[in-house]
């Protein structure tokens, strides 16, 4: 098979054909090899639970207790985003169910509204949302990671930013070689990270045996008014559980997902839900507010505090999180890139699967190296302000898809029904993320994001739309050249 990939012919259009067909008879192998290494349910609560809790709840407390001004608002916010990713997961189990492909909320907006919003929703989610998600979480992990080696300092940033980018080149290195391999990787890190909150949630629940409850009496004292600061507190809160959505973005890899997409969903979700708020009431135990807003790590300082001499145990384990978050943020990425790709929304290479590995590793690179990219002159606060505006205005339009095809799709099968006050709630809400912080304190960052998202309008046109002949002739010796560098096929045609 290799001897034929090296004889092409000079002609371009004829080195396609030919290059092309003998892939193509594998498309159907492919495609029920990648079938047979799916993701269960197990596999799947664990990508919930592991995507989810990340750096967030390490990193979030901080920002959730600081907008909402005290301890009492702080943890009902910290029950309310639970409450919250918990109906917008089911929402998804609905459209997930009714539409079983891959690509998450793209899938939903195509089917709903057409290509234009799913084309600008890949847009912005493969080109800055998802690889700033991926910088996020690495840069989180950096930080943890090389605390222990600094210990009356904070680490140089380039030594972080230096750390980053070799966990995103090790995470795509490992979502590359085998869907099993990652599945694996993401099973032993979730394991990791329940344990390490279940430590902090059994030694906070023995301080509060002991009396330890001064910093959770007179708890809404200071409480903030402003309407954009609980907009924002709101916004560090679901960072923390954002990925209650993962799942839907490998649908056509999840067994049985008519099953296990809404059991993973009502297993896994409340389950953190219940984590997060637990962590931060052990955090209060020890920290009185103004000490967990000078904490530069707040569960490595709680460690230090409860678990001396074993505190070490903290930082690591905290590592092992954020390192099994980055990896399930990685694995959904990839498949967004390749079913846009697959669409004919992003270029061709990028729906491509290996040959070898069955895996889409065009899709998976392409992501690590824009997260790369995005760690040069990352601010992680900043970063998850502008990442949560646009990322609750692409929810809020997947949840009125919901309501959409209600009316305009009553033909399709739906296993699982939600009520639809559910998704008119959520729409509501997703409004009030957007629309409160620009409101409350309006800064031009928001009005770039706007401009960038619309921007994407420019290359739809003459590139998606017209299909320009010259674009054509110019991308197909480099998609050639890169296919058969990185060895990977189109995938088989399923629209």
């Amino acid at each position: 098979m290799r001897r034929s990939h090296c004889r092409i012919p000079p002609s371009v259009p004829e080195a396609e054909t030919e290059y092309q067909a003998v892939p193509l008879q594998l498309s159907l192998h492919i495609s029920s090899t990648m079938s047979h290494s799916l993701v269960g349910l197990v596999s799947g609560i664990c990508l919930i639970v592991g995507t989810m809790i990340g750096s967030g709840i390490f990193i979030s407390p901080k920002s959730v207790l600081l907008y909402s001004g005290a301890v009492g608002p702080c943890l009902l916010i910290w029950a309310a985003c639970g409450v919250l990713a918990t109906l917008g997961a089911l929402c998804y189990a609905e459209l997930g169910t009714m539409i079983t492909k891959s690509g998450g909320e793209y899938s939903y907006l195509m089917e709903a509204y057409g290509p234009i919003p799913a084309y600008l929703f890949s847009w912005t989610t493969v080109m800055v949302l998802k690889p700033s998600s991926f910088a996020i979480i690495t840069l989180s992990f950096a930080k943890y990671a090389s605390t222990p080696f600094y210990p009356d300092c904070t680490p140089p940033e380039v030594v972080s930013k230096c750390l980053a980018a070799a966990a995103i080149l090790v995470i795509v290195t490992v979502n590359s070689l085998s869907v099993k391999l990652a599945s694996y990787v993401q099973n032993f890190f979730t394991a990791a990270k329940l344990l390490i909150i279940l430590i902090i949630v059994v030694a906070g629940i023995v301080l509060l045996a002991q009396g330890n409850t001064e910093n959770l009496t007179n708890a809404f004292d200071g409480t903030a008014q402003s309407f954009g600061a609980i907009g924002l507190a709101f916004y560090n809160g679901l960072w923390a559980y954002d990925g209650w959505n993962q799942l839907n973005f490998i649908t056509e890899e999840l067994i049985n997902p008519y099953r296990n997409l809404p059991l993973a969903i009502i297993i896994g979700i409340p389950l953190v839900g219940v984590c997060y708020v637990m962590v931060n009431v052990a955090y209060f135990t020890v920290m009185t507010t103004n000490e967990l807003l000078l904490s530069p790590a707040v569960a490595v300082t709680f460690g230090d505090r409860v678990l001396h001499p074993m505190s070490w145990i903290v930082p690591l384990f905290v590592v092992f999180s954020t390192f099994g978050s980055a990896n399930g943020s990685c694995f959904t990425a990839g498949r967004l890139a390749y079913v846009s790709g697959r669409e004919g929304h992003m270029v061709k290479i990028l729906s491509y699967i290996s040959l070898k590995r069955y895996t889409p590793a065009p899709a998976l690179i392409f992501n690590g190296l824009l997260a790369i990219i995005y760690i040069m002159p990352a601010d992680i606060n900043t970063l998850i302000n502008y990442f949560s505006f646009a990322q609750w205005m692409f929810y809020g339009m997947t949840a009125l898809c919901l309501i959409v095809m209600r009316f305009t799709k009553k033909e399709l099968h739906r296993p699982v029904k939600v009520p639809i006050v559910i998704p008119v709630l959520m729409v509501l809400v997703s409004c009030y993320l957007v629309l409160a912080p620009i409101i409350d304190k309006p800064q031009l960052e928001y009005l770039y994001c706007t401009i960038f998202i619309f921007g994407g309008l420019l290359l739809y046109y003459p590139f998606v739309h017209l299909k320009v002949n010259w674009a054509r002739k110019i991308m197909r010796p480099i998609t050639m050249h890169l296919q058969l560098l990185m060895e990977v096929v189109p995938p088989e045609k399923t629209e």
